[in-house]
């Protein structure tokens, strides 16, 4: 668990997302709760109590642009920098292949499996991604279910928040943007 020095909430086009930091990277990025209570009490769940602070200038700069992605920006995040200490070494591998989807693309669970060497860790990727402190900047989004389904979705709203996601990416599934 990264412990954290601060966090904020910040507005995005699907709700008050949280964000925490250390010294000099990201601890956690929490997508919205029901409200922004329940969002605050998930974030802290990640980095442990926190003060609620104005954010530093690479803070702002991550805010801003997880706002354009949640508004329709194609923007991969994947130069944010995130502090993974305390991760397991499994969801590290996960987290990193995930990290590595372009907007607008998906894999499958066991695509990403496949991708870390474990070709039979479906499951347990899908667990991994259910426990992501980073998304969307880890975007567990863009990873489906076999066959097109949406799979599990551990933010506020489940499957229909990862679909709209997928949705405002314009991501392509099954040959067409929008089609899943």
């Amino acid at each position: 668990m990264a412990r954290a020095l601060g966090f904020c909430l910040f507005d995005t086009a699907i709700g008050a997302c949280g964000i925490a930091w250390t010294d000099d990277a990201l601890a956690a990025v929490q997508l919205p709760e029901a409200d922004e209570d329940g969002t605050r009490r998930r974030l802290l769940r990640h980095t442990g109590e926190a003060p609620e602070l104005p954010p530093p200038a690479f803070v702002r700069d991550a805010i801003a642009r997880i706002q354009a992605l949640l508004a329709g920006e194609h923007d991969d995040l994947r130069d944010l920098p995130l502090d993974l200490e305390g991760l397991p070494p499994f969801h590290r591998q996960v987290y990193d292949v995930t990290r590595a989807i372009p907007p607008g693309e998906v894999l499958t669970y066991g695509e990403v499996a496949r991708r870390i060497g474990e070709p039979g860790a479906a499951r347990a990727v899908g667990q991994a991604l259910g426990r992501n402190p980073f998304a969307p900047v880890i975007p567990c989004h863009r990873v489906l279910a076999a066959g097109g389904r949406s799979g599990g979705f551990s933010a506020e709203g489940g499957a229909e928040t990862k679909l709209r996601m997928l949705e405002i990416e314009k991501a392509r599934f099954g040959g067409e943007p929008g089609l899943f």
